[in-house]
């Protein structure tokens, strides 16, 4: 279908499923405003064109294996990053340029080219081809400032952390304590805050940048972030409330879950996901088992296949176990998160706190309990515990008592019901469609 007037976008997702949900999203979203979307992708979870009839796909190499397996070490992570936009960087050139000519043959020109903020490489391909790039940001403002002002914090000597200083608030950013700033324990500090300048450099250079956020959470910080980048901004989100992002999942989804939510009681279940990527040690993994369970409360678990190193799924769960809190829990290997998070049963949250969680949790008014691993989770977590005060932050070591205080201060006791009217109040603030 071919649709006329605006022309066509073209855009590249990074192969996240963090950072594909929110730029189809995003797609769903300029194709219903007249643009022809044509979506440029790695072969490594590249999203399912059947999905998307109305957009049309075209893959990169990238020089993975098809097995390949993403680590859940940001050090590693942000490795991946730099591998990709060196080994991506030739053939997204020669597909891009291609797409430019076809456009022009079809009398469908491109208006521009919308990438992942961390394809830093497609700058100059852009520049060189003379298309203008504009970049998406999946995380939030605050937390693309914390990132942007990474250099300043280690030439002020705040960073790498000193444990003298962790609870102690950031002069210059003042919602964050020190020990929300630390996105990253990086082992080459030189590699990581050159990664960090490129990618903030490539960000100034584009013709804009998209956010997935709204006025009505961050108002705050958009000065701040103005003044850090002299591009236009955008803040367009929620996406997911224009568009839901289940048909870009790379996991199946197993929908067992929702008819067991709905024989559980208003507000009484627990949602436990920890995202795509994070992955934890066994005996924590038994901690949260034993926390879920001596809570007394109903629990749907996402156990993600390698959520806990060396195990297939659940054969490291006591004896027992699954007998003992019977049908009080529902376990699955992946869920489609935004209908159980809008599901009556649903009265908390527990999540690693990736944006695109906790935007989702917002929007449905479901206060969490956070437990953030690395990079925006951080800064996302403190919002959500501290400033919005919507949550509680487990900081400390996870053990199953302290889990079941988090639950029930969320579920049972007085102060979670405050932070159930207070969600509303932002719920109600930023829901428009």
């Amino acid at each position: 279908m071919k649709l006329k007037g605006r022309g066509s976008v073209i855009l590249f997702p990074l192969p996240f499923q963090g950072h594909i949900n929110p730029m189809l999203q995003l797609a769903n979203i300029l194709h219903e405003r007249g643009f022809s979307i044509s979506i440029l992708h790695t072969r490594f979870n590249s999203p399912n064109p059947l999905n998307y009839p109305l957009f049309r796909f075209y893959p990169i190499p990238d020089g993975l294996s098809e097995n390949h397996v993403i680590s859940s070490d940001p050090n590693r992570i942000v490795a991946f990053v730099k591998f990709l936009n060196s080994n991506c960087q030739t053939p997204f050139r020669v597909c891009l340029a291609k797409l430019i000519s076809t456009s022009l043959e079809d009398e469908d020109p491109t208006a521009c080219l919308v990438t992942d903020a961390l394809w830093y490489s497609t700058q100059a391909v852009a520049d060189d081809l003379k298309l203008p790039r504009i970049v998406l940001r999946t995380s939030n403002v605050s937390s693309f400032i914390v990132l942007s002002s990474m250099s300043l914090l280690f030439e002020k000597g705040y960073l790498p952390l000193q444990d003298s200083v962790v609870e102690m608030e950031v002069p210059e950013l003042p919602q964050f304590r020190f020990k929300d700033i630390a996105m990253l324990e990086a082992s080459d500090r030189e590699s990581f805050l050159q990664f960090i300048e490129i990618l903030v450099q490539e960000t100034k250079a584009s013709s804009g940048i998209i956010l997935n956020s709204c006025e009505d959470l961050e108002q705050e910080f958009l000065s701040k972030l103005s003044l850090l980048f002299p591009i236009p901004v955008f803040l367009i989100g929620p996406f997911h409330k224009y568009f839901p992002a289940s048909s870009s999942s790379l996991l199946p989804q197993d929908r067992t879950c929702i008819s067991w939510l709905d024989k559980q009681q208003p507000n009484s279940v627990i949602y436990v996901s920890f995202g795509s990527v994070a992955a934890i040690e066994e005996a924590d993994f038994l901690e949260v088992a034993w926390g879920l369970a001596n809570s007394m409360q109903p629990f749907l678990w996402v156990v993600r296949p390698g959520l806990v190193q060396g195990s297939e799924w659940l054969e490291i769960l006591p004896s027992g176990y699954l007998e003992m809190v019977g049908e009080r829990t529902h376990i699955v290997k992946w869920a489609p998160q935004q209908e159980v998070l809008a599901h009556p049963s649903t009265g908390a949250f527990w999540t690693h706190c990736g944006w695109n969680s906790t935007l989702e949790s917002l929007c449905e008014g479901v206060p969490m309990i956070c437990q953030p691993s690395f990079g925006d989770q951080k800064t996302d977590s403190r919002f959500v515990s501290h400033v919005w005060r919507v949550g509680v932050h487990l900081e400390f070591k996870i053990e199953r008592g302290e889990i079941e205080r988090a639950i029930r201060r969320l579920m049972v006791e007085p102060e979670g019901q405050e932070m159930r009217e207070r969600i509303k109040l932002i719920k109600d603030k930023i829901i428009f469609v």
